[in-house]
């Protein structure tokens, strides 16, 4: 599914992010930037050592944050690492829009033309999909509407069931 805004497009996916060839790919952090598990250890796996070792550099950030790193040996340029919540820590939906909301900015501010996201904090952090794809789709729509150098937001969802919430969700938003 695509969505236009602005000199911009929405465009929904489903399959692995990794695969993706793009400016950049969301890794759905953890505020350390360690890639254990769940997408975070697919990219480390298919991506190499390079990007941990860049994370490691980094350090961390917050909830609700974005930093920039190579893509190592992926198809993208490059990984924005967002940090998304943990459902239960409080004011999960605000710093979800933040994480969002800073990778948009990471992009624009590397002068990047497409991002991929994944659905952000929806697998072990266990944030329920259908709200995240409000505050995610909601979130780069306004973005989209801004003064920005993106053209393609992409949303690289695993499963149909994930890509169903985000398509009901984004053909509600679009009116």
């Amino acid at each position: 599914m695509e969505y236009k805004v602005n000199n911009g497009k929405i465009i929904l996916l489903r399959g692995d992010i990794t695969e993706v060839d793009a400016d950049a790919i969301v890794n759905p952090a953890n505020k350390d930037l360690i890639l254990g598990g769940g997408v975070a250890g697919v990219i480390r796996k298919k991506g190499g050592p390079e990007i941990q070792e860049e994370c490691n550099k980094i350090g961390g950030t917050f909830v609700g944050g974005a930093v920039i790193t190579t893509a190592g040996k992926l198809k993208a340029r490059h990984v924005i690492h967002a940090v998304g919540p943990r459902m239960g820590e409080g004011d999960e939906d605000n710093k979800l829009r933040n994480a969002t909301l800073n990778s948009l900015k990471v992009a624009d501010e590397n002068n990047l033309k497409s991002i991929v996201f994944p659905a952000i904090s929806t697998g072990i952090f266990g944030f329920p999909k259908d709200r995240c794809a409000n505050i995610m789709l909601s979130t780069v729509i306004e973005y989209l509407k801004s003064d920005t150098g993106l053209e393609e937001v992409m949303f690289c969802l695993y499963d149909e069931g994930t890509y169903k919430i985000f398509e009901e969700t984004l053909k509600k938003l679009a009116g």
